[in-house]
């Protein structure tokens, strides 16, 4: 999002924030919620043209909201989604965008006041890892003539008892209503979500051996030091890393594996 929409998109989050806080707001009904009103705006254009239109009030756009979901949703998500409509968007697909993010972090919200908001990041890169390994996986999530019923479904033979709850619905909203987005780009942007929730960074970790406790808490306070923002270890294994680790913050990657260090030996001979 550039300009207004990023503006409003920041305002939003921070009344979010200061609803979430309240323990009067049950954060996984308000994500509902939410992801509901997503659903209606990404399928009425009509609705969200009029509720992001820059030649009307911002008060009318507000009650026109509270004439559309007023009395289906409770009173604060028919307030924020009000004060989503009364600020300024560069595109009405904005508007959805933030609604939907909205959700998600409403969803993570809740992970993080009961204390599984650490499962849930894991459990979203690993959901990836698996994906990203399983073409068939992935075919199947991915299939446009499969109804939303069978892939909640499979998602549920998936993750049902395995992942926490939080998981389950993020990846099924994902999945079921992925709004032009790849399913890797979408767990992405879960995973930075969940990653933000602790004002943390994430840094994808491939070992050729699972590292030690010892060497996790080095790794994390070094990266930590070195960006300046607290750092989520996801880890990974890989036996073609033949020693050492390779770590990926963001689009910069660290490298110190022995195998990448003689890739590098065989280029200079080779030269």
């Amino acid at each position: 999002m550039n300009g207004a929409s990023r503006e409003a998109l920041a305002a939003a989050r921070g009344r979010l924030d200061a609803l979430t806080d309240s323990t009067a707001v049950d954060a996984a009904q308000l994500a509902d919620e939410l992801a509901a009103v997503t659903a209606l705006l990404d399928r009425e254009a009509g609705v969200r043209r009029a509720l992001t239109d820059p030649g009307k009030a911002g008060e009318a756009k507000a009650q026109l909201v509270q004439r559309l979901i007023g009395g289906q949703v409770s009173g604060t998500t028919a307030d924020l989604v009000s004060g989503l409509a009364r600020s300024r968007w560069s595109q009405s697909r904005d508007l959805v965008d933030a609604v939907e993010e909205l959700a998600s972090i409403a969803d993570l919200t809740a992970a993080e006041k009961t204390g599984t908001l650490d499962d849930v990041e894991d459990e979203l890169f690993r959901f990836g890892r698996i994906v990203s390994s399983s073409t068939e996986l992935r075919a199947a999530l991915t299939d446009r003539a499969a109804g939303r019923p069978a892939k909640t479904e499979l998602l549920h033979r998936l993750l049902g008892g395995r992942a926490r709850p939080v998981t389950e619905r993020l990846v099924t909203r994902l999945v079921t209503a992925p709004r032009g987005r790849s399913l890797e780009s979408g767990l992405e942007s879960l995973s930075r979500l969940a990653a933000e929730r602790r004002d943390r960074m994430v840094a994808v970790v491939t070992s050729a051996v699972p590292l030690s406790d010892g060497q996790k808490e080095r790794l994390g306070a070094a990266l930590t030091k070195l960006y300046g923002r607290r750092m989520h270890l996801n880890l990974d294994v890989d036996p073609e890393v033949v020693g050492g680790i390779r770590v990926q913050v963001g689009d910069e990657v660290i490298n110190g594996s022995i195998a990448d260090r003689l890739d590098e030996a065989a280029r200079r001979m080779a030269s």
